[in-house]
């Protein structure tokens, strides 16, 4: 797991802040946040919130108070516990693409199958960059709609020993992870001490809680395992044009929906959520890796700290179709902005092209080698006397060159770094090798690894019954 201890790139002044906070707590004591839950509804009423129809006007210091319940950090276990995390403060957890429902693969863009999503746990197992399994890594149309939840979760379980998401489609298809989170860890009080899954919790923005989520969060926090409050805002859409007016949108609605988690279960750990960006005001179409969100994304973080808050925002993304020039400056773009805030939690960290819609393998792959860079470049120098090599000036003496030098040959192995994915072979060597692009060699690196794969250790008896849990709880929902 990587531990950023780059200081942080700050943004917003006193004066911002103060007039941010201003902004949140006049739109939830005037306007409201709409929660389509009626234990969601009695909750606040009963804490002594404004409750009209299913709209609460909340007193803006009753969520902070609230808030101030919530731990600014706390552990996650995963079934291999070298892959256990820390979420919170300098440490980063990155997790790969969510919620596709297309795949590419070369030319081919078609519907993902259960099939690609377990490749694509293969691919996220194998590489350490990746320190979550994700959660929903595409969407697997060729399987039932009311069971598959099942599938995925089981092979998150089986494929990954990192830690995972948990479904979010219904109350039923929580407590189906919950329970079977329950059996991989050895029961509910082994995972309530320690969490073991995490589930995103998108807000139907502007200023609606939707009730599936909901009754997701709800049970999720019952059982003490985080939720990422995360508001949905494109702006121009869901959210005015403006970056100040969709922070203060961004943070009245991440706050609404921390505060429940802890009328829930006070303590319940959160992660306060962003995914903030724009359209295209000439088409409506979304934009990633724009400036904006960029911006957007800064601020976020230090907004999160304000608030004593781990954060999730960030991640590879583009509007590109193809994984191409577009794709790897736009993912940079929203990529280079999650490192300098210090970005806690991580979604679409690989994989993620076409606005969401698809999830890329050559992309996952051009990603990775992005977050290798990044996590290079954000490890601190070291400056010593050694490094400072004057024992080399003295043997090279003027004029002469530093390949041979003693100094290089007890270093070169690691001096630099080596990257998985790009070339620096002259035109000649890159002809004779194929002459292939960075998405051509993407390609090949992502069919080598998943070629590669060997799945982790799972005891044979937690295994049995989980698969007898899958196929009971799939004849119950009729599939």
């Amino acid at each position: 797991m990587f531990r950023n201890t780059m200081p942080r790139y700050d943004i917003l002044s006193e004066d911002a802040l103060a007039t941010l906070d201003g902004g949140w707590r006049r739109l939830v004591s005037e306007v409201g946040v709409e929660f389509a839950s009626s234990r969601a509804l009695d909750a606040f009423a009963a804490a002594g919130q404004e409750v009209e129809g299913s709209t609460v006007r909340f007193d803006p210091d009753f969520l902070t108070e609230q808030v101030a319940q919530a731990p600014g950090e706390f552990d996650l276990q995963a079934r291999n516990p070298s892959h256990n995390l820390h979420v919170g403060g300098d440490h980063m957890a990155f997790a790969p693409v969510y919620g596709a429902p297309f795949v590419r693969e070369g030319e081919v863009r078609r519907d993902a199958t259960l099939q690609d999503f377990r490749r694509f746990a293969m691919l996220t197992q194998t590489f350490d960059e990746l320190d979550s399994a994700g959660g929903v890594l595409c969407e697997p149309s060729d399987a039932p709609l009311d069971s598959r939840h099942l599938d995925m979760i089981y092979a998150l379980q089986t494929l990954t020993d990192k830690v995972y998401m948990g479904s979010v489609i219904s109350a039923d298809a929580a407590r189906d992870t919950l329970c079977m989170t329950e059996i991989l860890f050895g029961g509910r009080a082994q995972i309530e001490q320690t969490p073991a899954t995490v589930a995103l919790i998108n807000c139907n923005s502007p200023l609606r809680w939707d009730d599936r989520m909901l009754e997701a969060q709800i049970a999720y926090s019952e059982a003490n395992q985080p939720v990422v409050l995360s508001p949905f805002l494109l702006m121009g859409a869901m959210s005015p044009v403006t970056v100040p007016a969709a922070l203060v949108q961004q943070i009245a609605e991440a706050l609404s929906g921390i505060a429940l988690s802890q009328l829930i279960r006070p303590g319940a750990p959160v992660i306060f959520g962003s995914f903030l960006s724009n359209i295209d005001m000439q088409s409506g179409s979304p934009q990633f890796g724009t400036p904006e969100s960029a911006i957007g994304l800064l601020c976020t973080g230090q907004i999160a700290r304000h608030f004593g808050l781990p954060f999730r925002a960030g991640g590879a993304l583009t509007s590109s179709q193809l994984p191409d020039a577009q794709a790897g400056y736009e993912a940079l773009m929203t990529l280079l902005p999650t490192f300098l805030a210090g970005t806690n939690w991580v979604l679409h960290s690989a994989g993620w092209l076409e606005g969401g819609l698809v999830s890329c393998y050559e992309k996952f792959v051009i990603d990775v080698e992005l977050l290798r860079s990044l996590r290079h470049e954000f490890t601190p120098l070291e400056i010593d006397e050694d490094a400072l090599a004057f024992d080399a000036h003295a043997e090279v003496g003027h004029g002469g060159h530093f390949l041979g030098a003693m100094h290089t040959l007890e270093r070169f192995r690691t001096c630099f770094y080596r990257p998985l994915l790009s070339s620096s072979d002259n035109f000649e060597r890159w002809i004779k090798r194929g002459g292939q692009d960075a998405a051509g060699r993407a390609r090949d690196i992502s069919a080598s690894t998943l070629e590669a794969y060997e799945p982790p250790p799972l005891d044979d008896a937690v295994r049995a019954e989980l698969e007898e849990y899958v196929t009971k709880r799939r004849s119950e929902l009729g599939d």
